[in-house]
């Protein structure tokens, strides 16, 4: 017996797979070119007033009102000297560095060991208080300022640090709840239960086996809570009300802004603004890496 061969089809030939590709190519090409020319747009916008910013805390006030986009002819490293000193921005820098520091630290231990639990234990009741904890974040802060006056002021922490970092702490702690406990859910279990056979009991589970693993997770919230807390403005505005000895960066700069308006002290302004900056711009040159780590560790799981 003979077989008949079943037909083929014939298969596409180099120039026709070619000829399909290139308008998906072009595509391609054209949405690299926008999406990267509005980034660089988007970057230059972010990049351009910050060095003009600091180009001019090292001018003279006569060279920022004659030429503000030019170069200074020296640099005047004594403006930043005056607002150190003379505006009290260093004074309101450490004072901010203080609580900044309190507020992250017991923002970080509360929520990522409620976070914890959410993730990793089953108990009654656990949804209804997981979801409070996240319902802080579709309530706007200014919308409790004026209840958060009279709690403050009643339990004797008006315009002390102790009461700023209470509230910091209170005002980060649905993100970080909410952050967290997505991301100690991508943790591997196996890991916990052999460290449970191995007699590591809850305390020492969480402390000395999930948090170094949770480690970029907790950076990246560490980072995100800290740029809030260090640009917060309104808060210590309405309760750090009177000595100005305590005041936090963000009240400092204010009051420097006012009254150097008005002085044409414009110089000393840019000092100050530059020295608040630079934290911020510390903080994120350095641990850009894990924050990008963190927040892609759930997907690439």
């Amino acid at each position: 017996m003979t077989t008949l061969d079943q037909p083929t089809k014939p298969s596409p030939t180099p120039t026709a797979t070619a000829g399909r590709d290139r308008p998906l190519r072009r595509e391609l090409g054209i949405g690299n070119t926008l999406s990267h020319g509005f980034l660089l747009l988007w970057g230059l916008l972010t990049v351009l007033p910050l060095l003009w910013m600091f180009v001019s805390s090292f001018k003279t006030n006569g060279e920022i009102l004659a030429d503000p986009w030019g170069l200074p002819g020296t640099l005047h490293l004594d403006n930043w000297a005056r607002a150190w000193t003379g505006a009290h921005i260093g004074r309101y820098f450490l004072n901010s560095l203080v609580v900044v520091t309190g507020s992250v630290t017991l923002t970080m231990l509360m929520g990522a060991t409620a976070a914890y639990v959410f993730a990793r234990y089953e108990f009654r009741g656990r949804q209804v208080v997981y979801y409070l904890f996240v319902g802080g974040l579709m309530f706007p802060v200014f919308l409790a300022l004026v209840p958060l006056f009279f709690v403050v002021r009643n339990a004797g922490l008006f315009g002390t640090w102790k009461g700023l970092i209470l509230v910091y702490a209170a005002y980060s702690l649905p993100f970080t709840v909410f952050f967290l406990t997505a991301f100690f859910r991508t943790l591997p279990t196996t890991v916990a239960e052999a460290a449970m056979v191995d007699g590591c009991g809850h305390f020492r589970l969480f402390f000395r086996v999930m948090l170094p693993m949770a480690r970029p997770g907790l950076i990246s919230v560490a980072i995100f809570n800290f740029l809030s807390h260090w640009n917060q403005f309104l808060l210590p505005q309405v309760l750090m009300q009177g000595d100005d000895s305590k005041w936090m960066l963000a009240q400092g700069l204010f009051a420097l802004s006012v009254s150097q308006g008005y002085a044409g002290d414009y110089a000393r302004l840019f000092a100050g603004l530059s020295i608040a900056v630079l934290p911020v711009l510390a903080v994120y040159v350095a641990f850009q890496r894990q924050v990008q780590a963190g927040l892609t560790a759930g997907q690439l799981k």
